[in-house]
Formats: structure tokens, sequence, C-alpha cells
């Protein structure tokens, strides 16, 4: 484990991974501004908290390191001048324009002490009733006067694979498709550059939040140490994955294809992760709403440039072609049942996280797809999410792997 960052697989034995436990940013959503923040409902803190304790507890007992975002972001604060720097970038991605205002959130913010209470707040947001704000100095500082927030909180936090993927021993520090989320960057921003475990070997970044295209982490599959699989959605954009390709091709020299699927641009699939996912070396779950539609390119690294081919084919035989298996087995979210299907998808049915060949952490509501799964000799870690999947995310969206076998 010399390297901080060794993914080259989904389903190699899991032996470090990064979590957020949900926090008072949950309690900041608001029914009329549900949207905004990218949530249908709002979950109970307390019952969303005991769930995720299960699910980090069901981790550490099969051998995995856990560590948690607010953890490594608060420890980068401890030199001279970190926090100060830190609270710049923060308020730079706020909408925050009036000076006098600024100035007064700065002090709140630095008047905090502790530092991981100080990350916290900052994930939590900040509401117009913490701060005492004198008399605004401009038009733009005082409309929208009936919203209670000065900076929104961040609910989608606890989703830890969508700011920032890692890929070989690198990471992929996105570009989020949603304003609101984008500031959820700077927590892996501040912990690959300046947290100790990360600065001694100066992270590889493969995409940046700064780039002008859209990536997410939950569009990034590591199919094996020579493909990587990524999603064309609704968060992430054909003109990203083409800049992301270039990178790897060139900083990950193991990685010769990227296979690019096109899953359309609806919320319900949202991410590639939320359709498909690797459970075993020949065993996948996915949605049989995208089978028949299902849009595959694959890039290929060439000497100096790099090849894309439409795939004619169906995908069970892309998947054998570029895995070198005789055969696989799609593993159909729901069964045939297409109620059922939509149904469990919706809950993160096929939202699957491996974390060891043939083993892996499912929700427990999923009742068919867990069944499939257990009769295709998949050994299920089965956890609540009653209060989690509200946010429509299921254990591989709220889990990062630093490092896999």
């Amino acid at each position: 484990m010399n390297q901080p960052i060794q993914i080259f697989s989904e389903i190699a034995p899991l032996k470090r991974v990064l979590l957020h436990r949900p926090g008072a940013e949950l309690e900041n959503l608001m029914p009329d501004y549900l949207d905004r923040l990218l949530f249908d409902d709002i979950p109970f803190l307390d019952q969303a908290q005991k769930e995720h304790d299960f699910f980090a507890e069901t981790l550490r007992n099969r051998g995995v390191e856990v560590l948690y975002l607010e953890d490594l972001a608060a420890e980068t604060l401890t030199t001279t001048g970190a926090k100060e720097a830190f609270l710049e970038d923060y308020l730079n991605e706020t909408t925050i324009l009036d000076e006098e205002i600024r100035n007064e959130v700065r002090n709140f913010f630095l008047s905090i002490e502790d530092n991981r209470a100080f990350i916290d707040h900052t994930m939590a947001g900040l509401k117009k009733s913490e701060v005492e704000i004198s008399k605004a100095s401009n038009l733009t500082a005082i409309v929208e006067t009936e919203y209670p927030f000065l900076i929104d909180p961040m609910p989608n936090l606890y989703f830890t694979r969508d700011p920032f993927a890692t890929i070989g021993h690198s990471v992929s520090l996105n570009r989020m498709y949603s304003a609101t989320r984008r500031r959820e960057t700077l927590y892996g921003k501040q912990i690959f550059t300046h947290h100790p475990m990360f600065a001694r070997n100066e992270t590889n970044f493969l995409y940046h939040r700064d780039e002008t295209t859209r990536m997410e982490g939950g569009d990034q599959l590591i199919l094996s140490d020579k493909i990587v699989a990524i999603g064309i959605s609704q968060r992430t954009e054909v003109a990203s994955i083409e800049k992301i390709a270039e990178t790897i091709f060139a900083t990950e020299p193991s990685f010769e294809h990227i296979l690019a699927f096109n899953i359309g641009e609806e919320r319900k699939f949202m991410h590639l992760d939320t359709v498909f996912t690797m459970v075993d070396h020949d065993k996948f779950t996915i949605h049989p709403e995208i089978e028949g539609e299902l849009s595959l390119y694959s890039i290929t690294k060439h000497k100096d440039s790099v090849r894309v081919f439409e795939e004619k084919d169906t995908l069970e035989n892309i998947l054998c072609r570029y895995l070198d298996l005789p055969e696989v087995l799609l593993i159909r979210c729901g069964g045939d049942d297409l109620a059922a299907a939509a149904r469990e998808q919706w809950n993160d049915g096929s939202n699957t996280l491996a974390i060891a060949p043939g083993e892996v952490v499912v929700y427990d509501r999923n009742t068919i797809t867990n069944r499939l799964l257990k009769e295709a000799g998949v050994k299920l870690n089965e956890i609540s999410g009653s209060e989690l999947v509200r946010g429509r995310g299921g254990p591989r969206c709220m889990s990062m792997p630093f490092i896999r076998e």
C-alpha cells in the first residue's frame, strides 16, 4: 500500500475507502427548494446516520479501512494560513457579491476554531439568521430576500463517488453538472493537494474542476487494468470523455481502451452506475430499460493518437471481447418485471458496491434484484437504506475507493 491511490478494478478486494457521514446539511433541506439542491425528498437525519454507520461498519467487518471526507479535509487545515486559503476558495464559489456581507461571513467562519467543526459548517451551509448583516450596499445583495440561506447546504456530499473519482494511481477531480454541487469538489482539491497522505506523492489529476465541460464519478467505472467505462449521461458530456481519454492514455499507461456508454439524459438514470455495475469477473447488474437502446463507443490508444469506433454488437459480446471472457451474465434489475425494474432501479437496485469478486453491498429493499444476485452466486451484504436512498444513490454512490488489491 505504498501508493495512496490504487484502483485498477471494480471488483478487486477493497482495502481503503472514503465516505461522508451525513450531517446538518440534510437538515437544511427545505420542501420549496428541493429541486435547487437535486433532492426529491428530505431524509430523516438521525435514521440516515444510523443507516450510514451500519454501512461503514459492514465495510470494516469485511476488512476495509474507512476514512471520512470531513476528517481528511479538517486535517489539511493545521498549517498557518490553510484555513484562510480554503475559505477564500469556498467564498469564491458562493453567490455573495457584496464585500461587506462577504467580510461578515468570512469572520463568522474564521471564528470557528475547531477545524472539524469549521468543515462541518461549510458543508451545512449558512443561514442568514446565523450572521449579523449590516445594510447591504447593492441591489444584487438584497434580492431573494425570502430565501433563508446566504450559502446553500451541500446535501449530496454523502455520495462521495461523484465529485472526484480514482482511476489507476490518479484522480479525476470533476466538473459537476449542477452549480449546487460544484463546491463539493473543493474538498477533493484540498485533500489531494494538501493532505499528507497524498501531498507527498503529488497527486496526478486526470481531470480538473475548472474544465468547461461536465463529468461526474458515477459515470466512471474501472472494468479492468486495461478498460475504463464512462457513461454519456445527464451528468457527463461527450467532450469530457474525449478530454479525459487523452490524459488517461498519457499518464496511466496500463489503460488501453475507454468504453463510452450512451445511456441518455433522463434523471432516473442519472449516472452509468445507476443502471450498470460490475459484481464479479463475468457478472454485471443492468437495468433492462437500457439494454435495447444502448449505444456504445470504444476509444482506443493508438501510438500517439486515439481511435474512436461505434461498437455494433450486443453488450454481452462487447464485454466478452474487451475483458477476454468466454461469456458474461447480465443480471437484470427487477428481473423481467418492468414495474419491479423501474421501482428497484429508482431505489438503486443496480448501484452495487463490489468489495471483492462476487461479493457486494446492496440495499436490502431491492428484494427481486437481490434474489437474482444470490441465484447467480453473488454474496450479498445487505444494508438498510430507507432514508439514504431518498438522495437517489446506493452503496457505490456513497463510497470512493482509494485502494483495491
